[in-house]
């Protein structure tokens, strides 16, 4: 099986605005490039995964998806972020891609046993493998197999609208439960539970 995963990225000194009451821009810039890296160095320990593919229209997030040996695709003018992820879908598509998995930017507890253990689930296709945020309102990670199988609908309320589109087209529903995918970074109150921990993949105190 070929799988490819496939990371959104918004500009990142734009990204992150529901934070903007307690950082600063350069420190959401900084943050933002922070959890991209962290995000990249993951899904390349990953063995599963053969191809990591960045789609933004911020210059410096695909640098630095580069030098992470990803492959980058640069958005045209302000998409939709399900335009852009079929945009991505069907780019993988082409280099025959078999499944792909999305995640966002914005994981700052993700490892790599998290991916692995999330791809571990999607034997048995066609289906997909779907983590909720914290909050069992978004979704924080989907796996589709066969690639471009469900329509994405990405947003508030997505994890249910996933969960009910893949049952109409016949795909099969695994939710993963992880509280390491269910945390991003969205809201003061997400920024201040990671810095209430001990330790975390990225230090969030030295960073800010």
């Amino acid at each position: 099986m070929s799988l490819w995963a496939i990371i959104p990225v918004k500009p990142l000194r734009r990204g992150k605005s529901r934070l903007a009451g307690v950082l600063s821009e350069e420190e959401r810039t900084l943050l933002n490039y922070s959890m991209l890296g962290h995000t990249l160095k993951t899904l390349t320990a990953v063995q599963e995964i053969d191809n990591i593919l960045v789609i933004s229209r911020d210059p410096a997030a695909l640098a630095l998806a580069r030098e992470y040996g990803a492959k980058t695709l640069l958005e045209d003018g302000s998409p939709h972020l399900n335009t852009a992820l079929r945009r991505a879908t069907a780019v993988a598509q082409a280099y025959s891609a078999e499944g792909i998995l999305i995640l966002p930017a914005d994981l700052p507890l993700l490892t790599a046993d998290d991916v692995r253990n999330l791809i571990a689930k999607s034997d048995k296709p066609p289906l997909i493998v779907i983590s909720p945020d914290r909050r069992g309102d978004g979704t924080n990670a989907l796996l589709v197999m066969p690639a471009g199988a469900l329509d994405y609908a990405f947003g508030p309320g997505s994890f249910r609208r996933h969960c009910d589109r893949a049952a109409k087209f016949g795909l099969r529903v695994v939710v993963n439960e992880n509280p390491s995918i269910g945390l991003d970074l969205d809201l003061p109150e997400d920024l201040e539970l990671l810095r209430k921990m001990e330790t975390t993949p990225i230090d969030i105190r030295s960073e800010l």
